[in-house]
């Protein structure tokens, strides 16, 4: 019997493929703009509990982060990570800015090659990590935040969707 410690990464079974691992992140983009839009204008800007920031500023910092760092991880360019974004106080706007996010993401997502994957490099210049691991962060980031936004919906009597419809 062969020691699965002893297995090199050329025979290491893939379990996502790249197209695969996109379409699961999309998902979840298709989910969170969901959450973004049962919420009421009002409290979609104002609404706290215990500290935490409205769902529209942890929103923002999704835009500031997803897309951004696809862009980075493409091309290059190195840009200090931005978390405030021109929307007028309108949900409508901020939705807006997911859809072009969501976008650019797919349109930079064309761009990388399997190989990128593993390449280690320095994201918004101040974070070390692989590209596989900044994606990875990409989407827990936005699970996390996201659920965030399931206690403020439900806190407002508003049933979020289920999570698993993505």
């Amino acid at each position: 019997m062969e020691n699965s410690n002893n297995q090199t990464k050329e025979n290491v079974t893939t379990i996502l493929t790249p197209d695969e691992l996109l379409k699961h992140w999309q998902g979840h983009r298709t989910l969170t703009r969901r959450v973004i839009e049962l919420f009421p204008e009002k409290e979609f800007f104002t609404y706290k509990i215990g500290g935490m920031r409205t769902f529209a500023e942890m929103t923002m910092e999704l835009i500031g982060i997803a897309a951004p760092g696809m862009k980075e991880i493409v091309i290059g360019n190195t840009e200090k990570l931005r978390e405030d974004f021109d929307h007028g106080g309108k949900k409508l706007a901020i939705l807006e800015l997911w859809d072009k996010s969501t976008e650019e993401i797919n349109s930079y997502w064309e761009q990388l090659e399997t190989k990128d994957f593993s390449r280690e490099m320095k994201l918004f210049g101040e974070y070390d990590g692989t590209v596989m691991s900044f994606i990875l962060y990409f989407i827990d980031n936005e699970v996390h935040h996201r659920g965030q936004g399931y206690v403020y919906l439900r806190s407002l009597n508003i049933e979020p969707p289920f999570f698993w419809e993505r």
